[in-house]
């Protein structure tokens, strides 16, 4: 028997995982098809002689996992499939669970009572992912689940049955799914790419009620901070610099003329930028729209990183939502620019690991088995 001491980072990265051990067992027949080859090649282990333990005070500090497989015979046999046990997976789930309810259950408190929420109703309407669903654990792809409860999860036809437990298929991805993954593949990329920019000071949503009636404002029913002509004169003492199209078709028509820019549909991978609120925001919307072939764990913290943008959107906004305990960033003034601005930047550092995450899904999902 051999001991491969596997650094785990680059496969925790990957699917979501804590930095933990994890037990795994060889499975040949779910080997080098079924892998991504950066994780678990030999270049990422140390390495003992044939039969022989290897001395863990000689691996990296990070390399955590030690996992027993049999010598492989095989070059296909280079690196292993995790397969997690009942008892592992199911806790696993449970974890996702009680995370997830914290913000569903007031959401469906709410909705039960008739009740709307202008900052957090958006996740739940405008992110068209149910409170159920979004509870819902899935393992996302390369992990197989022992034990006879992973049988629900062949109700999905994006799963099967191996001779080692339950998984997604490796086809899993429909091909007619396979044109949206590779676009949303160069939307990420793109955007990964580039620089932000956090000139915007978030008047967009400035520009959404810019010239509008009381009754033409989305949330009437809360108040403004300012009069509708000096709203106005706020949006027109500055250029509008909106790079994301799905905020910019929500401008008013009189504000629309005074971006930077007009934007179009099929554009936004020509425009797309990092330090966009909306564009970070949008990570989530990319994760569950490939669900179920998405790891929960990396749907839920995209979640999270849009629940806590949604906050400062709607702070800058020109809504009074003292009410509900928000306190205006009052982007109207030189130090309300410079705390949007400061906030902007540290949301565009927690969205640019998410980003290659799902970058990382995309490739995995398209790759040719």
């Amino acid at each position: 028997m051999s001991v491969y001491c596997h650094n785990r980072s680059n496969f925790c990265h990957f699917l979501n995982l804590q930095l933990a051990p994890v037990k795994v067992r060889h499975t040949r027949k779910a080997v080098a098809r079924d892998f991504p080859p950066t994780l678990f090649y030999p270049h990422h282990a140390c390495l003992d002689e044939p039969h022989r333990r290897t001395d863990l005070d000689s691996c990296p500090q990070n390399a955590e996992a030690v996992i027993r497989l049999p010598a492989p015979t095989n070059p296909e046999d280079a690196y292993a499939v995790p397969v997690l046990d009942e008892a592992e997976w199911q806790a696993r789930a449970l974890a996702h669970e009680n995370r997830v309810r914290v913000w569903t259950d007031p959401h469906q408190t709410r909705a039960a009572r008739g009740e709307k929420h202008p900052v957090y109703d958006f996740l739940f309407t405008y992110y068209g992912f149910r409170a159920a669903w979004l509870r819902r654990w899935q393992p996302g792809p390369d992990i197989l689940l022992a034990g006879p409860a992973a049988q629900v999860f062949l109700r999905d036809q994006e799963y099967h049955e191996t001779d080692y437990g339950v998984g997604l298929r490796p086809d899993a991805l429909p091909e007619k799914r396979r044109p949206f993954v590779l676009w949303l593949r160069s939307l990420l990329a793109a955007t990964a790419g580039r620089p932000g920019f956090y000139g915007c000071f978030g008047l967009h949503e400035w520009a959404m009620v810019y010239r509008q009636t009381p009754e033409e404002i989305r949330h009437n029913q809360y108040p403004l901070r300012f009069p509708p002509d000096e709203i106005a004169r706020i949006v027109e003492a500055q250029p509008l610099r909106c790079s994301h199209y799905d905020a910019f078709r929500f401008f008013t028509a009189p504000a629309r003329p005074l971006n930077r820019v007009t934007l179009e549909r099929d554009q936004c991978v020509e425009h797309e930028q990092p330090g966009c609120l909306h564009a970070n925001m949008d990570l989530y919307k990319w994760a569950y729209k490939l669900a179920p072939l998405a790891p929960a764990e990396l749907i839920a913290d995209c979640f999270e990183l849009a629940r806590d943008i949604r906050e400062l959107d709607m702070r800058a906004s020109p809504y009074d939502l003292a009410a509900l305990g928000f306190a205006p960033v009052k982007i109207e003034t030189p130090e309300g620019r410079a705390d949007y601005e400061q906030h902007q930047r540290a949301f565009t550092a927690r969205a640019q690991p998410l980003r290659l995450r799902l970058l990382a899904l995309c490739d995995r999902l398209l790759r040719p088995d």
